[in-house]
């Protein structure tokens, strides 16, 4: 569901109070928390979408490792998940049970209990998790503390929603699909490590919305503005050709029309560039607000992360591109 028609459902919704329910939805973070004392805080997420590639067991670990990510996102670790499986009867049950058995494999790795879940009859198949993760309320991390002078650091290449609809059309080479793949299933347990003991500020992580999306929910929860340096964001190989062909999700256009009256482009961001930026990603990395020094140090022990842009006083506009 684009941000424009949920932001829509959102406002229509009631708003709940709660003195141990630290984050809700108002603003757009990754995972809800509600505080159990003191020194103890519960965060939670779900996610779960149909297969964007066809190897069924991949399709299980990517989407294990996008719904375990919002826990990474909020500074915690996630500790227990059920499933969430949506079947057509005529799917091969040897298909399911490889679905399964790649959401297991990146638990595993996470060192997270897959406990049991739900299943559904669906005409598409579909799959993710409910995570839960626990935390003392004083280490959690949300997307709307962002603060004056620091800078922003991206922990993995943006371009998968390019890349797999350029895989559908059969548009790719095995090394691109390979890339594509490595990325979408690496767990962003390293970058919350590293992050967490580098002073961080704000996290969020760059899913269905886009990089521009998810930075704007951040300067917005923040009441700060956010440029980013397009030149300076990492990109994965192809995409940007891929981009110039026409090869761009739906949901690029989607997350674009509702970002338009948010964002000041500089007067060199090309077409290209913004659906490179606005395109949705799977599973994609973290994005943090810290000082810059802090980043400094922390790009050191993150492969592939880049400083790509800074935070500074809001002035009409959440979000400029440069």
């Amino acid at each position: 569901m684009g941000p424009g028609v949920l932001s829509k459902l959102l406002d229509k919704i009631p708003k709940q109070t709660n003195t141990n329910l630290l984050v809700g939805f108002e603003t757009s973070d990754d995972a809800a928390i509600y505080k159990i004392n003191d020194d103890l805080a519960t965060i939670q997420t779900v996610d779960f979408f149909p297969p964007m590639v066809d190897d069924p067991f991949i399709f299980g670990q990517v989407a294990a490792t996008n719904a375990i990510s919002d826990i990474y996102a909020m500074g915690a670790l996630p500790s227990l998940a059920m499933n969430i499986l949506c079947a057509p009867p005529c799917l091969d049950l040897k298909v399911i049970e490889e679905i399964l058995q790649g959401g297991y494999s990146k638990a595993n790795e996470a060192g997270i209990v897959i406990a049991g879940g739900h299943s559904i009859m669906d005409n598409e198949p579909k799959y993710g998790l409910c995570v839960t993760g626990f935390a003392k309320p004083s280490e959690i991390l949300t997307n709307a503390d962002c603060k004056e002078g620091d800078v922003l650091i991206l922990t993995k290449p943006i371009g998968i929603g390019i890349l797999t609809s350029a895989h559908k059309g059969n548009l790719l080479s095995q090394k691109q699909y390979d890339d594509m793949v490595n990325f979408m299933t690496r767990l962003n347990l390293q970058a919350r490590n590293v992050i967490v003991k580098n002073n961080p500020h704000g996290c969020t992580d760059v899913t269905g919305f886009g990089l521009l999306g998810h930075v704007f929910e951040m300067a917005k929860a923040s009441q700060k503005t956010i440029v980013l340096e397009h030149t300076a964001v990492p990109i994965l190989g192809g995409v940007s050709a891929l981009a110039d062909a026409g090869c761009v999700p739906g949901g690029t256009m989607r997350n674009l029309d509702y970002l338009e009256s948010h964002i000041a482009y500089g007067e060199k961001i090309s077409m290209t560039t913004k659906n490179i930026l606005g395109d949705p990603q799977t599973s994609g990395g973290l994005i943090v607000s810290m000082s810059e020094k802090d980043a400094i140090e922390a790009i050191k022990q993150i492969p592939d992360a880049q400083i790509i842009g800074y935070v500074k006083a809001f002035d009409g506009k959440c979000l400029q591109v440069i």
